[in-house]
């Protein structure tokens, strides 16, 4: 795990958001941002894609930005490239060679420091996103090679914003749980 804050993450900020910016400009070097492994689904299926979408649209409706809106759907996706104003940004690593059970563990883990920054009065916000900008990142950290990042997490003393009255759908119990006795 590396985490920055004051100055380094304030260079960070700016290279990163300067690559997201030209990744709009020319989606072509969209390739050339990301980690080599499959991050995402090759194929998002229902209900999953049904879901993620419904998230989505739940957010950008509660900011009011329409479907079509390509300007304020960037700047409000370039939020998690400022670490959404958190004062802090962790990311986490794993070293090649680690595979599907030992990132379990990583988000075991990642959700036990979430629940120990909340004991302390703190706010934290996991970040996939942070994961396609791993070329940028290795620029500002000195991380070895041979480690993947896999996410971020940005922290900080919570602030009222929208963005935390979104309400998704839930799936109940008995569509995620098979019970026998």
């Amino acid at each position: 795990v590396y985490v920055l804050q004051g100055d380094k993450r304030v260079a960070l900020i700016d290279q990163v958001c300067a690559a997201h910016d030209a990744i709009r400009a020319n989606p072509a070097l969209a390739d050339d941002y990301k980690e080599h492994y499959d991050y995402y689904p090759r194929t998002w299926v229902s209900p999953f894609i049904d879901r993620r979408r419904a998230n989505g649209w739940g957010l950008y409706g509660l900011l009011g930005i329409e479907k079509g809106d390509k300007d304020a759907m960037h700047a409000q996706h370039q939020r998690n490239f400022r670490f959404f104003d958190a004062p802090a940004v962790a990311f986490f690593m794993l070293p090649d060679g680690f595979g599907l059970r030992e990132a379990c563990d990583l988000g075991m883990f990642t959700q036990t420091v979430m629940l120990g920054l909340t004991a302390q009065g703190l706010g934290s916000c996991p970040q996939t996103a942070l994961g396609f900008m791993s070329k940028q990142i290795r620029e500002v950290i000195d991380i070895p090679e041979h480690h993947k990042l896999m996410f971020g997490l940005s922290f900080g003393y919570p602030v009222d914003t929208p963005i935390n009255d979104v309400v998704t759908d839930r799936t109940d119990l008995s569509s995620a749980v098979t019970f026998h006795s």
